[in-house]
């Protein structure tokens, strides 16, 4: 049973919500382009379900979710709400591919072949394909999930390859700098990545890039999507 919410927590969700909204369509705006065209993906890890709840009452359908397990039991607990848009955005180790297959309808994080593989197999038959993006190493961190950039061409065409899974586009998840022009630089070569996809693959239409801390630099570079959480559920617990 979902837990009952209090009026604070409604409240304070909504308007944070709402100022998530505002802030792309003033950004959009600036930048000349469709607010229409970014998707606000909520990242709600680590919340629990009656904060996605909360959203959902506001019109919002998105969540994005790291951590297999806890967000089972979310997807679970909401099992109701039918229209509810599940999004996996973090690291997959193997063991945990099959739940991730059964229960998402995105999944953002795919590295490497071994996990595409996988989640192919292991997509239920009763299920449209998973709609997948490669997460890119655009930063070059060593201690950071993603194919290098040098990769990304033959990844996409083992995906493209797989019946049950659908490749649309890409993520990353740059170092954090406050380098302004470092920071552009990295959106901009991400968005390369997507032009040359998109190029290849007439269903690529996501660019996932951009979060609470830099999301005008990213909707001025072309996202398509930006990943906030912080600035709608509050500091993670």
């Amino acid at each position: 049973m979902t837990p009952q919410l209090t009026d604070n927590y409604m409240v304070t969700i909504a308007e944070r919500l709402k100022s998530a909204y505002a802030r792309i369509a003033l950004a959009a705006k600036k930048h000349h382009r469709n607010e229409r065209d970014v998707c606000l993906l909520a990242v709600s890890k680590t919340k629990p379900a009656n904060f996605i709840l909360a959203a959902y009452q506001q019109g919002h359908r998105e969540f994005g979710e790291s951590y297999v397990q806890e967000a089972v039991d979310k997807i679970t607990q909401l099992a109701n709400y039918s229209d509810i848009v599940w999004h996996f955005i973090g690291p997959i180790q193997s063991n945990k591919t099959a739940a991730v297959a059964e229960h998402f309808d995105w999944v953002q994080s795919i590295e490497r072949e071994k996990i595409a593989k996988r989640l192919n197999e292991q997509r239920p038959t009763d299920k449209a394909p998973l709609k997948v993006l490669i997460q890119v190493n655009i930063s070059l961190e060593a201690a950071k999930s993603g194919c290098h950039p040098d990769q990304l061409d033959s990844l996409a065409e083992y995906i493209q390859h797989c019946p049950n899974l659908e490749l649309r586009g890409v993520m990353a998840i740059p170092a954090k700098t406050d380098d302004n022009l470092q920071q552009i630089q990295y959106f901009e070569q991400l968005r390369a990545c997507f032009d040359r996809l998109k190029a290849q693959y007439p269903q690529i239409d996501t660019l996932s890039m951009g979060m609470s801390g830099d999301v005008e630099a990213a909707i001025a570079a072309g996202s398509t999507m930006v990943r906030i959480g912080t600035d709608i559920f509050g500091q993670r617990s």
